[in-house]
């Protein structure tokens, strides 16, 4: 009986000295036990984003592109509509030289003068009238008619020498030759022989382009028409 309780009280006593404790379960839901602090804590990395997630962030990205692109897109329509015009005034003034050498060609009266037409009046003023008419109906302003900065070179039939432009009219700003050469013969002689009416237009309407010295304003378009001579 001795030796028994001697045993219970050693095995007890050596239960006492033990340190370590029993460890409790932890509950379920309750918050998980931080570890101990003797550590410092990490910074947390930064995390990549994967391409697919950069592609989705896209905010501002249009207003940047639309602020970049509308500028340029508005400058080509605007020259776009500007040189159209300028085109469309060229074909005028090239067909109002037609109708200036047209007239200037036409048949010499017998009753009347030998330097008239058939409406009585010097080729240079039918060609003026012709040209003036034809800008009028197209609606061009007549006064931004001038002479060509150079006359066309061509030679007279009968005299052989360059031929300059008609100014018997003072103001006249087109440019008359008549009974000239339009083309010669294998041999160097006189060919066709014709009048040719030449004339340049300012072109109305001013459009400065960004960044360069361009003004379609300063433009002087050329208009130059030839036709032979006709007789009855």
């Amino acid at each position: 009986m001795k030796q028994y309780s001697d045993h219970n009280r050693s095995k007890t006593a050596a239960a006492g000295s033990r340190t370590d404790f029993p460890r409790l379960a932890p509950s379920v839901g309750a918050p998980p036990i931080a570890p101990c602090c003797s550590r410092q804590p990490q910074r947390p990395k930064a995390v990549a984003l994967p391409f697919s997630s950069m592609q989705l962030n896209t905010q501002g990205q249009e207003t940047v592109e639309a602020a970049l692109v509308l500028p340029l897109l508005f400058m080509v329509l605007i020259a776009i509509f500007w040189f159209g015009q300028a085109f469309r005034i060229y074909g005028t003034i090239t067909q109002a030289a037609r109708q200036g050498v047209r007239a200037a060609v036409a048949p010499v009266c017998s009753t009347c003068k030998a330097t008239s037409t058939t409406s009585g009046n010097t080729p240079v003023q039918d060609a003026i009238a012709a040209v003036d008419n034809t800008l009028t109906a197209a609606h061009l302003n007549t006064s931004q008619v001038k002479l060509p900065a150079t006359a066309p070179s061509f030679l007279g039939c009968t005299s052989g020498t360059a031929v300059s432009c008609d100014s018997s009219i003072p103001g006249n700003n087109i440019c008359l030759q008549a009974n000239v050469q339009l083309s010669t013969n294998t041999g160097g002689s006189p060919g066709t022989c014709g009048t040719v009416v030449s004339f340049g237009y300012q072109y109305p309407y001013h459009f400065q382009i960004p960044y360069t010295s361009l003004d379609l304003g300063n433009i002087t378009l050329p208009a130059q028409a030839q036709m032979r001579l006709e007789t009855q």
